[in-house]
């Protein structure tokens, strides 16, 4: 049985009968973990090693651990900074910066792929205007130069550690307030606006290989009445032949509010299909998932499924045992550490 286009949650720290009974649908070709899938790492191994049970090829798994306040599992895993930092630090030195991307990348990478997760949600490239509170830190700058340098710099670590990046949130969210998990934002302004600044940590990283993206669940009336990730002229336009972007495209939760303008749950997921998404997601609704996994028809397109099948990790991660023998990423450990404390805080600690 070949991955489906739809990702789902699970309940708990281990599969249910109900879990298991949509992860065997057909449609589904994906998990996407929380924080209340997480108690302990050994439980998390055993919990990814039965989602990979469940069917052949196995299940992407996925989780939101771009670092900062989103960083689902703590207890047990290095703290990631927010990318925030890193753009300070940048401010000072890009060298530096860039280095210590890659080394947080690469921590960040390892860590998920030891314990059978196959890639994150991050990159942030949003561009930090200061309107946004639900991008805010997690944004690593407000200029675009910054933001493509350390995205690439978290790429290039991600990859070390065997896993790939995706892009977020296209074509930017971060000019508007609203926060689309429980408003529809709309973005007044001109397409050559957003192609002038907004678009252009997206244009580079995808001429650096980019291989995932997730639009966001932003009104561009200018462009088009429909969010960004319902739109055709958005990801088949703009992003496809504009942009020459030929990865994986990820939706938003459909279960946002800011979804809720493409209608049902099944329309949402149609819709954003329909527009150029190879995968949609459904988080935090049970009931939702039963219902598009009940009405939704969708035969997925031969370029989707290789697109798909190259988001699992990299074969055969090192355990964190191994991690630790490791004297280059103990190194790295150190490292990701530091970043955030102010240099004579850094030079204190380190007497």
């Amino acid at each position: 049985m070949s991955l489906g286009p739809i990702m789902l949650d699970i309940e708990g720290t281990e599969l249910n009968a109900d879990d298991i009974r949509r992860l065997q649908h057909p449609l589904v070709g994906g998990v996407i973990l929380f924080k209340r899938n997480y108690q302990s790492p050994a439980q998390l191994k055993a919990l990814t090693a039965s989602i990979h049970a469940v069917r052949q090829p196995p299940l992407l798994i996925s989780v939101d651990h771009e670092g900062g306040r989103v960083q689902r599992f703590r207890e047990g895993f290095t703290r990631i900074p927010a990318m925030r930092e890193l753009g300070k630090i940048w401010d000072r030195s890009p060298k530096q910066a860039r280095h210590l991307a890659t080394q947080a990348g690469w921590v960040l990478a390892a860590e998920l792929r030891a314990y059978g997760i196959d890639f994150s949600y991050t990159p942030v490239l949003d561009i930090d205007y200061g309107n946004s509170g639900v991008i805010g830190d997690r944004a690593f700058h407000r200029r675009t130069e910054a933001i493509a340098d350390l995205s690439y710099a978290v790429m290039l670590g991600l990859k070390k550690g065997g896993m790939a990046a995706v892009g977020k949130h296209f074509p930017g969210h971060g000019f508007v307030a609203a926060d689309s998990h429980t408003e529809i934002p709309v973005d007044e302004r001109l397409f050559s606006k957003i192609e002038e600044e907004d678009l252009e940590p997206f244009r580079r990283m995808i001429d650096q290989g980019l291989v995932a993206i997730m639009p966001a669940h932003v009104i561009y009336p200018k462009v088009d009445a429909k969010p960004a990730g319902f739109s055709k002229i958005w990801l088949q336009q703009v992003l496809r032949k504009h942009l020459g972007f030929h990865g994986m495209i990820f939706s938003d939760d459909l279960s946002m509010e800011g979804a809720s303008v493409a209608g049902s749950v099944t329309e949402r997921a149609l819709a954003a299909l329909t527009a150029g998404c190879d995968m949609v997601l459904v988080c935090n609704r049970p009931d939702l998932a039963d219902e598009l996994l009940a009405n939704m028809q969708w035969k997925m397109t031969a370029l989707s499924m290789a697109r798909v099948a190259r988001m699992h990790g990299k074969p055969h991660p090192p355990s964190l045992d191994q991690l630790h023998e490791d004297a280059d990423f103990v190194k790295a450990l150190h490292e990701v550490a530091t970043i955030g404390i102010a240099e004579g805080d850094l030079q204190l600690a380190e007497r």
